[in-house]
């Protein structure tokens, strides 16, 4: 015959009161997961990169090698073709510095694709994430690394080559628009990388889309020298809107916010309208593609 045995009452002195423990901040322990998980991803994605450092390699090598070479190229131009005691390495060397950033942010998709088809995206997919949008903050955060490395070796070597150095502040605003046109068009090409269904795809728009967004901007020949309507394509690439504003804090020892650095079609713009347009174009790319994270991560 089975008894029950009772335990003897907690006595009321022991027992927790009301109010007697104060409860844990979740928001606070989810940021701080968020953040944890974050950068051991981009942990992972420097570790890729140190055992193949390939990539990082011909991201200096090729936009040196375009200072170079192109600079070799308009060597003999007649002076003041490009502007006031303007040289084509001073002309050049901004175009390359964006266009370099632009590059690697839109080569962004192409290890969250490879992640897709080798199957460890779904294994983090299923993994007790906080947040599963720390994988996108990851390769972002992997990418404007890069760029910024990438930046800082292209203006040492325009240096070097004749482009002259902005001072202090100039750097810091050259870091500030690289950083804006790097944010969006990663966030672009991480969309693309769920939204395509391969990375042969993916490759296939970045082909299409790399050379000829140089072409249609001011990287490597001023808005005046093109034909009407190509002005007007170039007024609309974003990658013009960060070239003008890099390339007049080269030319300018003093500029400001208000300071005028393009001439479009529509209208002159300064340095904060330029600001602003980058900051809407980040804005748009990132509201368009929060509905493929959200399909893809529900």
């Amino acid at each position: 015959m089975s008894q029950t045995i009772t335990p003897p009452p907690i006595p009321s002195t022991l027992s927790p009161k009301k109010g007697q423990f104060t409860p844990i901040n979740e928001e606070g322990n989810v940021i701080g997961e968020f953040v944890q998980e974050t950068l051991a991803m981009t942990k992972r994605l420097f570790i890729q990169l140190q055992r193949r450092p390939s990539t990082l390699i011909a991201g200096i090598i090729q936009p040196f090698m375009w200072l170079i070479l192109f600079g070799a190229l308009f060597y003999n131009a007649p002076q003041g073709l490009f502007g006031n005691d303007m040289n084509y390495a001073q002309f050049l060397a901004p175009g390359i510095i964006v266009f370099t950033a632009f590059s690697g942010a839109l080569n962004a998709g192409l290890p969250v694709m490879f992640d897709r088809e080798f199957g460890f995206l779904n294994r983090l997919l299923v993994a007790p994430l906080s947040s599963r949008y720390s994988i996108v903050a990851a390769s972002t955060l992997y990418i404007i690394a890069l760029s910024f490395i990438q930046t800082a070796v292209i203006v040492a070597a325009s240096a070097f080559l004749g482009a002259g150095l902005p001072n202090l502040v100039g750097l810091s605003a050259i870091a500030l628009i690289v950083f804006l046109i790097v944010l969006g068009v990663t966030g672009l090409s991480l969309g693309l990388a769920f939204a395509l269904p391969g990375h042969i795809e993916l490759i296939a728009v970045i082909f299409v889309t790399n050379l000829p967004l140089l072409f249609a901007s001011t990287a490597l020949a001023p808005l005046s020298f093109m034909a009407k309507w190509l002005q007007m394509v170039a007024s609309l690439n974003p990658l013009t809107y960060a070239i003008e504003p890099i390339r007049y804090i080269y030319l300018e020892g003093s500029w400001s916010l208000s300071s005028i650095v393009l001439e479009t079609p529509w209208g002159p713009i300064s340095v904060a309208g330029v600001l602003a347009i980058l900051l809407a174009f980040d804005g748009l790319i990132l509201l368009t593609i929060q509905p493929l994270l959200r399909r893809r991560f529900a």
